[in-house]
């Protein structure tokens, strides 16, 4: 079954994410499990609502990410994320982010689009 350009994922992107957390508490129900990850990187929460991941929160961090003001960012599924980067790399994009893997998730990469829009890749893992 293709999930070729489904929406797959969104993602807070931001440099307050206490900040953002209690915003989304507050004004959506949404409540929030921390994603353990490698020592010395930024805290990744995982946003849910009745039990249900809906997104994630993504801690922006000096000096990798300066200059970037707090977004939302939008991952959508590829089939075959190779193909899919050379892809956009034929038809003018930019791969912003090689592709790097989150075990149990997927393969993910950034890239900008012909018009300068950036948005995230996904080859989900198989379930």
């Amino acid at each position: 079954m293709s999930h070729g350009g489904k929406i797959w994922w969104n993602e807070l992107n931001t440099w307050k994410p206490n900040e953002a957390k209690a915003f989304y508490e507050r004004t959506l129900g949404w409540s929030f499990d921390e994603v353990p990850g490698k020592a010395g990187h930024a805290p990744y929460w995982l946003a849910k609502r009745d039990g249900q991941a809906m997104c994630g929160i993504f801690t922006l961090r000096s000096p990798d990410f300066d200059g970037i003001q707090s977004h939302w960012f939008t991952y959508l599924a590829v089939d075959d994320i190779d193909t899919a980067l050379t892809e956009a790399l034929a038809t003018g994009g930019e791969v912003r982010r090689e592709k790097f893997e989150i075990p149990g998730f997927g393969t993910m990469a950034v890239v900008l689009d012909n018009t300068g829009a950036g948005f995230g890749m996904i080859e989900p893992a198989s379930h």
